[in-house]
């Protein structure tokens, strides 16, 4: 997981593989992205499975990035949690192209307070 976190861009903690684990953990719906042996790419969310769907990571080696692997992985969390649950992400600035292609509304009425460590 970490080999794919840190090859594909996002930023996670991945000097401190405690953390990783407990992220995982956490986590209630994990879909993952294989080429034969190969972790290539994941999806992480936690949900209810009814109303709201938070997905926290979606991370893709940068050698299979603009495959449609991202867009995969988004559309089997789409399915596990079905069509009465909203999918919520936040997106890292330099993805912010990215998700309205592949069918995300941009919304203005969030709020966050900042991890301080």
């Amino acid at each position: 997981m970490i080999e794919v976190y840190d090859s594909s861009g996002i930023k996670r903690p991945t000097k401190d593989s405690d953390r990783i684990t407990k992220m995982y953990k956490n986590s209630n719906l994990i879909i993952t992205a294989w080429l034969n042996n190969e972790l290539i790419g994941i999806s992480r969310s936690i949900t209810d499975f009814c109303y709201a769907c938070y997905l926290s990571d979606l991370a893709v080696k940068s050698e299979y990035q603009k495959e449609g692997i991202g867009r995969q992985l988004i559309k089997l969390t789409e399915k596990e949690i079905g069509k009465q649950t909203a999918l919520i992400l936040l997106s890292a600035p330099l993805a912010m192209e990215y998700y309205p292609k592949i069918g995300f509304d941009k919304v203005e009425n969030g709020f966050i307070i900042r991890r301080t460590e």
